[in-house]
């Protein structure tokens, strides 16, 4: 029968609507696996008979009858939409919207071009893939075109600029999670009718065209998350209709201009994440429609101004994570009582938690992380019922957990880390949370009680954070917990086996395990493979653990092991974790040689730690061109052979530490192309040959610390190079970081449970090994010491004006102190010991005032030691062995020690002068420490030119003694 379609739940399939006259409703649920034959439509089938204009989704002209409309949203369409569909025929049709559908990554049909009265298209959230077609580009008389949340959609060819040249009458423009990868055209400020503008996650990249906030009206912009799109808000007009202006997680910077006060229709401003500074201008206070305004993570400063209680409609307010002095909380409570979102973290907050907080009876979210809050928890607290986040972590808070907290029935997140509260914390007090899925206790002083009988059950947790709660067993009701994404338990004092019911815990859903600093001694009944196959994270470090080396599921992306016991060789299967980002295993008892097939892995790890295991034989030698390792760390092992010469695939390394084995080789110059390389160290191993000068200008541009110490370098120290580590030239003031690879997670806006990774190092400091567990940026290092360099200092190394240690100790340089080491004004170690070093030491050493260790023992100087400032802080020990020297500290005193400096001679002018030969004498001692033919020269020239160099120089300096 020509127009028969069968019902099946869900499901319709037209067979043909072409000549036939139907009645009724379409389904609410329209699909076919097998394509869209629901939209098999002809505009004659729906026009003959009008009955078809009730159909649930179509919209018809009331005088004409032509379809005019099609409305589908979420109506469970599944499939691809064939080109030859009658859809394509409906040539009145002014209404398209297919949004909230699933058609399967297929491409946007060609035929869309046909539709040319076309006023409306919403095809978002659908699921089209592909390049949009040039075809939608003649549709010139579209006012509104949706094509957002569609990931895989391409605008690139057609671009951006082409669809704005041709949809010349836009009203809204939705493109938002359609990859456009592009700069934003000029022209779309000619869009002059445009009311809509949405481009978030787009790819945009370039200076963002500033004409477009000036269209006149313009209601809705909408950049978020486009982090490489650059800006500046312009100076506003007061004619502006902006209602909601959003630019989150892109990189517009500049001030907000006291103009922005002009926008008097503006109810959401949201500049989180972007690079914006200064002060917040009082204009601020005149957007008084304002219901949502997010300032948070930007870099502005000074007190918050107080206009801000002039937003009497504001919910939503998040400053966190800025500079400003925002003092206490009482001037944004009195006034601004709407709020149901309140994000004050990190804004240096002091005082007490007022109780008047707790009149905001609407809150749901309240995150007052990162200050310097003290005092207690207010009890009234317990009267935000609404609350479904509190965030209190990261202050100095004291005394117990108020009860009144656990009667919050709406809670979903409680976050309480890193205070001083004290008292127990039963399990009872949670069985009321039943829509608690975030909790976190850790680095308090308190004790969680685990063996008490429950009165209930407890809630489904997601993230839990018990981290320092006095546990000394793994707590039984994590039995049951098996929605768990998130689990600290570290710094406890958790011991013995980690017991087999643990691998049901969280089997499908752990992201994140923490169970470092603990006493734990092995798995009960290990696995091959640990059995959580989400997981991401484990942390088993700084433990007892003993036996073979556990490992992880392939999901793994982050696991630490160091500061164990394990032993045996390094798992093979450990090659075939493929999402591995940082492997750490240092300071075990691992043997054998590290396989080969390690070095494969080396485009997805960034960070690579054997250090101190028993790993002998040679370092893997095929590290691949597509090499994504940051740091490598192979010291305190027993490696041998060569560095491979595929380690030149990985341009992107910052560390290199293979001190403390037995590898032998010539100085690696070949690194010196690497772009990012700050640390190289190289010590205690069989390195030999001389350091040549650099082949080019600029190698190891970024080097900060190198240590080439107890190895058989020969010849003279690297002059060349000293001029090309440009990085320790520089002085750094910027604000103090480590070295360290970007990794961790956010759990929740107010959770972050792993930091970065910080990189660490052994290295001789002021006679002394020392271990950093973390390495300053700042700190610029050189060690050269213990080889058989020879010859002078060189004159370049004044030049490296950052340093704070120089050790060129135990070689057998010869020649004078030179005095261009007095330029090295941050100086914190200087050590030049066990040389051949002769002559004085120089008085403008005197100038190192950061300089807390000095050795020049053993050497063959002479002359007065330099007294005052640092020098008074020496000991003997920095100047044995030299039995020329005299003065403090030492018992020898110096000849005419009880005068400070010869008297001035004068010229023919100013009368008295001494004998020439006299005057030459005086001039040849001072020259000794540059040398005997320094001091004849200078002697010389003073003879000829009648002495008034002299006069210049000597006679000032004694003025300045």
């Amino acid at each position: 029968m020509a127009g028969e379609y069968k019902r099946i739940p869900g499901i319709l399939t037209v067979n043909d609507l072409s000549s036939n006259k139907f009645s009724g409703e379409i389904p609410e649920s329209i699909g076919n696996p097998n394509g869209l034959q629901a939209l098999n439509l002809s505009n004659n089938a729906l026009t003959e008979g009008r009955d078809c204009c009730s159909w649930h989704g179509v919209e018809c002209d009331r005088e004409s009858g032509h379809v005019i409309g099609l409305h589908l949203a979420s109506s469970h369409l599944y499939g691809s939409i064939n080109c030859s569909s009658t859809l394509f025929s409906l040539v009145h049709l002014r209404r398209l919207d297919l949004s909230d559908n699933d058609f399967n990554y297929s491409r946007i049909p060609h035929g869309v071009g046909q539709l040319s009265r076309l006023r409306s298209l919403n095809l978002s959230n659908s699921q089209f893939s592909g390049q949009i077609p040039s075809k939608l580009l003649a549709l010139s008389k579209l006012v509104s075109l949706d094509l957002s949340s569609n990931p895989t959609l391409q605008l690139q060819k057609p671009d951006l600029r082409n669809l704005v040249q041709n949809l010349i009458h836009l009203k809204e423009l939705h493109l938002s999670q359609v990859n456009i990868s592009s700069t934003v055209p000029v022209i779309l400020a000619n869009l002059s009718s445009l009311r809509s503008l949405s481009l978030e996650n787009c790819g945009l990249h370039g200076e963002f065209p500033m004409g477009i906030f000036k269209l006149p009206s313009l209601e809705l912009l909408d950049l978020m998350s486009n982090r490489y799109l650059t800006g500046h808000l312009p100076e506003f007009h007061n004619a502006s209709h902006l209602k909601y202006l959003d630019l989150y997680w892109t990189s517009f910077s500049g001030q907000l201009p006291a103009s922005i006060g002009f926008l008097s229709s503006l109810k959401e401003l949201d500049i989180c994440s972007c690079n914006f500074s200064g002060m917040v201008p009082t204009a601020l206070g005149n957007l008084t429609q304002l219901t949502h305004l997010d300032l948070s993570s930007n870099s502005f400063k000074g007190q918050l101004t107080s206009s801000l209680t002039n937003l009497i409609h504001l919910n939503f307010l998040d400053i966190s994570r800025n500079d400003f002095s925002v003092g206490t909380l009482s001037w944004i409570i009195v006034k601004l009582t709407k709020f149901t979102a309140l994000n004050l973290e990190k804004t240096n907050l002091i005082g007490e938690i007022l109780p008047s907080l707790s009149n905001l009876t609407g809150l749901t979210y309240l995150n007052l992380e990162y200050n310097q809050l003290t005092g207690r928890i207010p009890p009234c607290l317990g009267n935000l019922t609404l609350l479904k986040t509190l965030g209190l972590g990261y202050n100095n808070l004291e005394g117990p957990i108020p009860s009144s907290i656990f009667e919050l029935m709406n809670l979903d997140t409680l976050i309480l880390r890193a205070n001083k509260l004290s008292g127990t914390v039963e399990l009872n007090m949670l069985v009321k949370l039943k829509n608690l899925h975030k909790l976190g206790l850790s680095h308090n002083d308190l004790s969680l009680l685990t063996n008490n009988s429950l009165n209930g059950s407890l809630p489904r947790l997601r993230l839990l954070g018990l981290a320092s709660c006095n546990l000394s067993e793994f707590p039984h009701f994590l039995r049951n917990q098996d929605e768990l994404k998130f689990l600290t338990l570290s710094d406890n004092k958790i011991h013995g086996q980690i017991p087999k019911w643990m691998w049901n815990m969280g089997k499908e859903t752990l992201w994140v395990m923490d169970l470092s600093n603990n006493l734990l001694t092995c798995f009960e009944q290990a696995p091959v493979v640990l059995p959580w196959i989400t997981l991401r994270v484990l942390e088993l470090s700084y433990n007892q653990l003993q036996g073979s080396l556990p490992v992880p599921p392939s999901s793994i992306s982050d696991y630490f092991v160091h500061n164990n016991r394990l032993n045996g060789k390094f798992p093979s299967l450990i090659c075939s974790l493929h999402h591995l980002h940082i492997l750490d295993l240092s300071n075990n008892n691992l043997s054998g040689m590290i396989p080969q097939c390690l070095s494969d892995s080396s485009d997805s790890l960034s960070v690579l730690n054997l250090r101190g295991n028993n790993f002998h034989g040679s370092i893997p030698q095929t590290f691949t061109s597509q090499c994504r390792l940051k740091m490598i760390d192979f010291s305190y092992n027993q490696l041998e052979g060569q560095i491979p010469r595929s380690l030149g695939n990985c341009k992107e390394l910052e560390i290199l530490n293979l001190g403390n084995n037995q590898i032998n080789d010539t100085f690696p110059f070949w690194l010196g192309s690497f772009p990012e390389l700050q640390l190289l160290i190289l010590r205690h191993n069989r390195f030999h040959g001389a350091i040549e000068n650099p082949r080019a200008n600029f190698e190891f541009p970024t080097l900060c610390i190198i240590d080439l110490s107890y190895n058989n370098f020969a010849g003279n120290l690297p002059a060349g190079y000293f001029l090309t580590w440009v990085a320790m030239s520089r002085v750094d003031e910027e604000n103090f970081s480590y070295m360290q690879s970007m990794t961790g997670f956010v759990l929740i806006r107010t959770y972050r449970l792993y930091e970065n990774y910080n990189y660490s190092m052994t290295m001789t400091n002021k006679g002394m090994e020392r271990v950093y567990p973390k390495i300053p940026r700042s700190f610029k290092a050189i060690d050269l010491s213990s080889n058989k360099f020879i010859g002078e200092i060189p004159k370049s190394i004044g030049k490296l004006r950052g340093l704070h240690l120089l050790n060129i100790s135990s070689n057998s340089l010869t020649g004078h102190i030179p005095s261009f080491l007095g330029n090295l004004a941050q100086l914190e170690a200087l050590d030049l010991s066990q040389n051949n070093l002769s002559g004085e030491i120089p008085q403008q050493l005197k100038g190192m005032t950061f300089l807390e260790f000095f050795n020049v023992s053993h050497n063959h100087l002479m002359g007065p030691i330099p007294q005052g400032k640092q020098f008074n802080t020496f000991q003997n020990d920095s100047y044995e062995g030299n039995p020329g020297l005299c003065g403090n500290p030492l018992s020898k005193e110096c000849e005419n020690s009880k005068s400070t400096a010869p008297p001035p001679p004068t010229d023919k002018h100013g009368g008295d002068l001494e004998s020439g030969r006299k005057v030459e004498l005086m001039i040849v001692l001072m020259g000794y420490g540059s040398g005997l033919v320094v001091g004849m020269a200078i002697g010389y020239t003073l003879t000829t030119r009648k002495h008034e160099w002299f006069v210049k120089t000597f006679g000032k300096r004694q003025r300045k003694c």
